[in-house]
């Protein structure tokens, strides 16, 4: 379960940021992104996935959260 942190790039996409690798990786998809729920599963660009346990709301940026790898 590795900390990540979670941030918009200049562009306005989701960033997930491994600390401990120095890896940066865009997110491609999220579960959930909506106002009801935020988090679930979420695709990074290189493939990988990995699950954030989803938020009431969505969260302010950046944010250090833990994840699991799927």
């Amino acid at each position: 379960m590795p900390n990540v942190m979670l941030r918009h790039n200049a562009a306005g996409q989701l960033v997930f940021y491994v600390t401990k690798r120095d890896h940066e990786e865009t997110v491609t998809a999220l579960e959930h992104a909506g106002p009801g729920a935020w988090g679930g599963e979420m695709q990074l660009a290189d493939g990988s996935r990995f699950y954030l346990e989803p938020f009431a709301q969505p969260p302010k940026l950046p944010l250090t959260v833990r994840v699991k790898r799927l």
